[in-house]
Parts: C-alpha cells; structure tokens; sequence
C-alpha cells in the first residue's frame, strides 16, 4: 500500500513539475487598448468583450508567439503614458509610428497602411479637401494624429474628443463642421450612416500602425516581430480586412 502511495506521489509530483514547466514558458502580457475606435478596437454591447481588427491581430500574434494577452480597455493619452512608463507590456490601438513617439516607445514592424480623411455632412459641398478646413471647427479623437493635423490646418479649429463616436455624434448634430480621422474608421462611420455622412476626397496623409511597447522591451518586440512576419505570410491579414473593413 505504501509504495502505490509514493508511486502515486511521485506521479503526481511529475505532473505538477511538468505544469510549472509549462507555466514558465508561457508569456503573459498585458495589452492596453482604447477600445472607441471601431472597427479596429471597440466593446461589443452584447457581449461586453473588446472586439475589432486589432484584437484578432494581436491574438494571433500571441497563438504564433506563445503569449498569453491580458486586454486593457484605457484611453488614449493614458494608453500612450501607459506603455512610455511601462505600466503596459505592449498596446495594440491604431498606433501611428511617429518619430515623437518613438522617443518614448518601441514599435513593432508596421502591420496598417492608413491616412487622415475629412468626413462632413451628405449635403456640404464647401469642404472639397483640408484647406477648406480654415475657418471651421473640426472634432478630431485627443492625442491623435488626426487632431495633431488639424492642428498644423491653419485657421482651423480641432475640437477634441476622448471617443470619436462621439465626435460624428457632434458632426450630426451639426456641432462640428467636419470629423478628421483615420481612413478605415472614417469610412465605417460614413458605411453606418449614408443617408447623413460623406467623405471628402481621399486620406491626405500616409501612416502606419505598429503595436507599441516600452522602452527595453527587445526581447517582447522580437517575438512580436517574428510572429507577425508568420501571421502576414499566412494571410490572416487579408482575411481580417474582410472581416472587419469590407462591411
């Protein structure tokens, strides 16, 4: 009877170490995201869970890599001093690589070619492209490229919103002249409301997005890096763009 107990024992002991084994090969991180900037990042209302581009992006990555993600729902400027001040492993949020931010943060290899587009109004005809942009009031996200363009307009007036929904809200209710933003949320808003929104023209800037981490993160960007070069290889992106900004 004792030596099934200590066979017993020591299987069980195999186990465990094999478990912890296993445990300390596995990453876990935590990914901040700004979860207002559909269909990149954003709360399902039914099921409460942050759902979008970014978020199937990342956890492939993570599936290639090895990592276990904790998401984090923060906003924007926050998320930015977040991952600068490493309270964040890594952020995953539209993240434009800007050499400013890169001061502050490592990016990953750009993953999204976007730009900054001019949404106003189904029945304005005034605002044919950012010069017409003088004079008027503009809703643009906190913090981001979009407002920090508007910005550089001048005559222009950026009005600053923490989620963007809410600035083609304003622009709806005629509160604002126009809404800059990136491209593909531009035109998931304008896809949302036909009959009350258009775009202008086309992005008038070129950017990239990376997934941001701090400062002597090396070692978490190269397994980043290497899971995405697989993920891009094997189509994912392709397949995300179907899913989430071909609707």
């Amino acid at each position: 009877m004792k030596r099934f107990l200590s066979l017993a024992l020591v299987a069980v002991l195999a186990v465990s170490s094999l478990l912890t084994g296993c445990n300390k090969d596995t990453t876990k991180i935590r990914v901040a995201t700004d979860a207002t900037w559909p269909p990149f990042e954003y709360v399902d209302t039914t099921t409460s869970e942050i759902i979008g581009f970014d978020i199937d992006l990342f956890k492939a990555i993570a599936e290639e890599a090895g990592i276990e993600v904790e998401f984090i729902n923060v906003a924007w400027d926050p998320l930015l001093a977040g991952v600068a001040q490493g309270t964040y492993d890594a952020a995953i949020s539209s993240i434009t690589i800007t050499a400013d931010r890169a001061k502050d943060m490592l990016f990953s290899d750009p993953y999204f070619a976007a730009g900054q587009m001019i949404v106003v109004q189904i029945g304005v005809n005034s605002i044919a492209s950012k010069s017409d942009l003088t004079g008027k009031t503009v809703g643009v996200q906190l913090g981001t490229t979009g407002h920090i363009e508007v910005d550089n307009i001048s005559g222009a007036t950026s009005k600053p919103y923490d989620d963007i929904g809410l600035a083609f809200q304003d622009l709806m209710n005629g509160q604002v002249d126009a809404v800059v933003c990136d491209n593909p949320v531009a035109l998931s808003y304008v896809g949302k409301n036909a009959t009350k929104l258009k775009t202008v023209g086309t992005a008038f800037t070129d950017e990239n997005y990376g997934i941001a981490m701090p400062k002597g993160s090396e070692d978490l960007m190269k397994k980043i890096n290497d899971a995405l070069k697989k993920v891009k290889a094997s189509g994912t992106i392709d397949n995300l763009s179907k899913k989430w900004l071909e609707k």
